[in-house]
């Protein structure tokens, strides 16, 4: 029974507020209209789209990691697709960490998408992490936290998360759309839950700081830290 109640639930959270017919969480009918690859240029691309294509160009991404790999400090940031506190850091802070630090190689970035705040989270975050598995996630996010909606509403739909691939420069849209819809993204998503709650993260965006390889620091107290403190902690990391 308890099987019967778990599967029922996750159909629910995988279908409402996802693609426009219930079928997916983007369907054919979200693609309508749009480019085989997305581009800042196209005629319908979102607010903000030229930034955020510019702010990660050459900057080394795999996956969900943004950064060079031999970087000393480690940052881990977990966010949730349609938390307001999250788009102020996104859109305010982190663009700074990432011009003057992960930019020069003394950063590496990790970004958690996890999801606590209604269905929308659970299937939203899925376009997130299929944009990253063509290294386009952190362009994709910012796309997402330049155009994100009011809390109160369902405004991330599978509409809207084409709308914001479409943006993106380079993405192969019609494998973006499989890999949202595909197991291995909800596989990738359950990994993050898993990573929250061994790090018992309360709350978004919850930040991580330390040296490489070693024990990372809860900074700003559960609360969204300032750039002033995002700024120590790296400082303060003092890595070799």
């Amino acid at each position: 029974m308890l099987v019967i109640v778990i599967a029922i639930v996750l159909g629910v959270v995988l279908s409402s507020g996802g693609g426009s017919n219930g079928s997916g969480v983007v369907t054919s009918a979200d693609m309508d209209g749009l480019p085989a690859t997305g581009s800042q240029s196209w005629a319908g691309s979102l607010a903000g789209a030229s930034e955020a294509n510019n702010l990660f160009k050459g900057i080394p991404q795999n996956g969900l990691t943004l950064g060079d790999p031999k970087a000393p400090v480690e940052m881990m940031m977990f966010i949730d697709v349609r938390c307001p506190v999250c788009q102020d850091y996104e859109t305010l802070k982190l663009p700074t960490v990432v011009k003057d630090e992960i930019a020069n190689e003394k950063v590496q970035l990790h970004l958690k998408p996890w999801a606590f705040l209604g269905p929308q989270s659970f299937t939203g975050r899925r376009g997130l992490i299929a944009a990253a598995n063509q290294n386009k996630g952190f362009e994709y996010a910012k796309v997402l936290y330049d155009n994100q909606g009011l809390e109160s509403t369902q405004w991330l739909t599978g509409r809207e998360m084409a709308l914001i691939a479409a943006s993106v420069n380079g993405l192969d849209l019609a494998k973006w759309m499989d890999d949202t819809n595909a197991s291995a993204s909800e596989a990738t998503a359950q990994g993050v839950d898993k990573l929250a709650k061994q790090k018992n993260v309360q709350a978004t965006p919850s930040i991580f700081i330390g040296c490489k390889g070693g024990q990372l620091q809860l900074i700003g107290g559960g609360s969204e830290p300032t750039a002033q403190q995002t700024e120590q902690a790296i400082n303060s990391a003092a890595c070799a």
